[in-house]
């Protein structure tokens, strides 16, 4: 949808342009009728009123947004923490909103940003994001949008991950030549790239070393923590269970220590645990954790980088790139040899 603007508005309704700033102003110079007039036109033709054009000369609200699925994910306060340190040398406010993993949440925030609050979006999408209309409206309103971690293949702006596959299968061989021959995968969404690409490495170093492969040891961990809860409980409560587990993402590896330590299950003689995480703590863990540490930092501040080489030349939209950064194996207890 084209931005309109106030003059297109008024003349839509046949006022004066006055009328409609007015009208939108909840002005009591305007009547009842006009203002409910005005409003529905607006909301008809997708106007927005920007509430910075009026004080900055150059339009400009000096902002930009960073919107993340979770806030409780060290992968998430590194990148934050990366984005501001390029926004602060442009002398930019970041704003944080984050979309608690929900896709209504993440469409309401992306329409509140259309108003020109921001000049700019970092974003990392929620898991359960299927389409991307939302995300296409704000690029038609010119605030351009760089993807970070999860991101949209197709969306053509730049995108900033670390090699998915490559690492999924790193995880994978590990636990292989650590003895393990039955390895569980816990994934937290169907719609993510990095999750599809990480069971993609998984499977394929499965393959590499004949080892059958099992769809019941694809554990979909797509809810709430509760459910997932319950589902590694009942993978490590059957008749056998898996020598290793590679969770997707820090949080349900977590899960998997607590169900471990509730049902008295020894991490790693019983079950060797991997994962993809930034937990700052994971060498304090017991066991101390294995991860696939992701240069959560840098691609933070590179996708900022980015962001704003586009906004000082003003040029749109953004080339369409895929940037990758290496990720570490940090090899810790909880994937030792017995």
């Amino acid at each position: 949808m084209a931005k309109t603007n106030l003059k297109e508005l008024a003349a839509k309704l046949g006022v004066s342009i006055s009328t409609v700033s007015k009208a939108l102003k909840d002005s009591h110079e305007i009547g009842v009728q006009t203002k409910q007039r005005v409003l529905e036109m607006a909301d008809q033709l997708g106007y927005r009123a920007n509430p910075y054009a009026g004080h900055l000369h150059s339009n400009k609200s000096k902002t930009i947004a960073v919107v993340i699925p979770e806030i409780n994910n060290n992968f998430f306060i590194q990148a934050i923490s990366g984005a501001e340190s390029i926004a602060k040398e442009q002398a930019y406010h970041v704003l944080i909103y984050v979309t608690n993993d929900n896709f209504k949440q993440e469409e309401s925030i992306l329409k509140h940003l259309q108003n020109g609050r921001v000049d700019g979006v970092l974003m990392s999408l929620s898991s359960h994001t299927k389409t991307y209309d939302h995300i296409n409206t704000l690029l038609q309103y010119k605030i351009p949008v760089v993807f970070f971690d999860r991101i949209c293949h197709e969306i053509e702006t730049a995108k900033i991950t670390t090699d998915d596959f490559a690492n999924g299968f790193i995880a994978t061989e590990h636990l292989i030549k650590n003895g393990c021959k039955d390895i569980a995968y816990l994934s937290v969404s169907d719609n993510l790239s990095i999750d599809n690409k990480r069971k993609q490495g998984y499977l394929e170093a499965l393959h590499k070393y004949d080892l059958p492969i099992d769809a019941s040891r694809i554990i979909q961990c797509w809810k709430d923590e509760t459910d997932t809860y319950k589902k590694i409980k009942k993978l490590l409560q059957g008749n056998k269970i898996p020598e290793g587990i590679f969770s997707s993402v820090e949080k349900m590896a977590l899960t998997t220590y607590r169900v471990c330590q509730n049902l008295k299950i020894n991490i790693p003689e019983t079950v060797k645990v991997i994962c993809f995480s930034n937990l700052r703590t994971a060498d304090l863990l017991s066991p101390s954790l294995t991860t696939i540490t992701q240069p959560a930092y840098e691609m933070g501040k590179l996708a900022a980088f980015i962001l704003f080489k586009q906004l000082i030349k003003n040029a749109t939209p953004l080339a369409n790139e895929n940037i990758v950064l290496k990720s570490k194996l940090n090899i810790r207890d909880s994937t030792k040899i017995n």
